[in-house]
């Protein structure tokens, strides 16, 4: 007989499960990496309807519907909100196993109050009602991380932004969570790409004085770093297809800055030698400041061109590279661990057949500075499913201190993202209780519970500083 489509007991199959996530479900949430918009959470307007909170951005949706032979017009186009919506319902069936299906059904039952599974039949009835609760009242950006139980959160920013949304929802005494910013300097980093030079201009406008060198560049960027923190900051995140590690002196680095900003593209040696030494200034500086550094590695972005072109970026084209992560990553991270500047740091990977190279990894490079100073991220992008969720734990497991694990982050754009934490905790929790079940671990309710606990909220806190 099958069993009730995502019950109480949805994907908790032992007793140890079951009692670990009862002691879970009720942690606060602490999203250390998101991309969601400190303009939205300060301005806090209601949403038109489910589909511009469910569909604008979400490219992950995006990418279903195209795999389904949707047109783009109800997809990015100019079709109307109801039409985009009725279009996405109907491609949800053909989404068995995939994390989306159970990430929708899972958000139209926590915010809207919703049992019904959503398909072409049902998309109409569900369409009505849940935008009666959105006119209802109680789905502003405020409000929805209010419910969701979030405490603190960290957006990704970038280095020439002014930060004035952060700063004014600061001073901000009725909001309980903590929005932080992020520093996330990769256009500062990817100097190869056409983005590099208006972005200078762009840092210059904002830092009051013109970059016309490598070094007034690093100057720059530690005053912003400096900027950041006065805001709360507590983390910053890199994006690299592979990490690099090349060296290059002052006038080298020099001479391919200057070509960069005079518009030529710098080759592919002389852009790693400048990645390297920038991404060691930085790592030096979130060092002295207690932050953590995230290095999400293994994407290939924007692979169709044809979208790129009517799109933009960050449209569903993007996926996973294959490179040889490990020589250079080590030697990278070595050299700052000799210079005593190696911060706390976060390695994601976005291709699993790195897993245990980066579980592997992270022992290299542990001090008593933190507990598991450097951290072997979540599961992340195409790997933010079951079983991707679960590989990466049994790597962990099997490599590391699974109990000092800092545990998942939405990573999203959506203010309805958030009950992919209680995803990750059901499967985390029955992992757990799996090992319990193959003695393997001896069941001890109470550090098991303490685990589910410190996983899911507790070690993130400690571990970014947070007070």
């Amino acid at each position: 007989m099958a069993e009730e489509f995502m019950g109480a007991d949805f994907l908790l199959d032992s007793e140890p499960a079951r009692k670990m996530y009862e002691a879970a479900k009720d942690m606060p949430i602490f999203d250390w990496h998101c991309h969601l918009s400190p303009a939205e959470i300060c301005e806090n307007t209601e949403p038109l309807d489910i589909s511009q909170l469910w569909l604008g951005g979400d490219h992950y949706k995006w990418r279903a519907m195209r795999s389904c032979g949707i047109s783009e017009k109800y997809i990015t186009g100019d079709s109307s909100g109801k039409e985009k919506f009725l279009a996405f319902a109907s491609c949800m069936p053909s989404l068995i196993g995939n994390p989306m299906y159970h990430w929708c059904h899972l958000e139209l039952r926590r915010y809207f109050g919703i049992d019904d599974t959503l398909n072409a039949d049902t998309a109409e009835d569900i369409w009505n009602r849940a935008n009666a609760a959105i006119k209802g009242g109680g789905f502003t950006p405020r409000e929805l991380i209010e419910k969701s139980n979030v405490t603190h959160l960290c957006t990704t920013d970038d280095p020439a932004d002014t930060l004035e949304y952060h700063a004014l929802l600061k001073d901000e005494s009725g909001f309980k969570c903590s929005v932080l910013p992020a520093f996330r300097p990769d256009k500062a980093l990817s100097l190869d790409l056409p983005s590099f030079v208006p972005w200078l201009r762009a840092m210059e406008n904002t830092a009051g004085r013109q970059i016309n060198s490598f070094e007034t560049l690093c100057e720059v960027l530690a005053e912003r770093i400096e900027f950041f923190a006065s805001l709360g900051c507590r983390a910053s995140d890199h994006a690299f297809s592979y990490v690099p590690c090349e060296e290059a002196g002052a006038d080298e680095l020099n001479a391919v800055f200057q070509k960069a900003k005079s518009g030529a593209k710098p080759g592919a040696l002389e852009t790693d030698k400048y990645k390297t030494a920038l991404l060691r200034f930085l790592a030096a500086e979130y060092a002295k400041r207690g932050w953590g550094m995230e290095l999400h590695i293994g994407p290939i972005r924007n692979n169709s061109t044809r979208i790129f072109k009517t799109v933009g970026p960050d449209a569903g084209c993007d996926s996973i590279d294959d490179n040889m992560i490990a020589a250079k990553l080590s030697a990278f991270l070595d050299s700052l661990d000799r210079s005593g500047n190696l911060p706390r740091t976060i390695l994601f990977t976005l291709n699993p057949k790195d897993n245990y190279v980066l579980g592997s990894m992270i022992g290299n490079f542990q001090t008593d500075e933190a507990e598991s100073k450097i951290q072997f991220g979540s599961a992340w992008w195409f790997n933010d499913n079951i079983d991707g969720m679960t590989e990466q734990m049994k790597a962990l497991a099997n490599l590391g201190a699974f109990g000092k694990f800092i545990g998942m982050v939405t990573d999203s754009r959506s203010f309805l993202s958030y009950p992919r934490h209680e995803y990750f905790r059901r499967i985390m929790c029955n992992f757990l209780g799996g090992l319990v079940e193959k003695g393997l671990y001896p069941y001890e309710e109470n550090a098991l519970c303490a685990i589910a606990k410190d996983v899911s909220y507790n070690n993130a806190i400690k571990y970014f500083g947070i007070k």
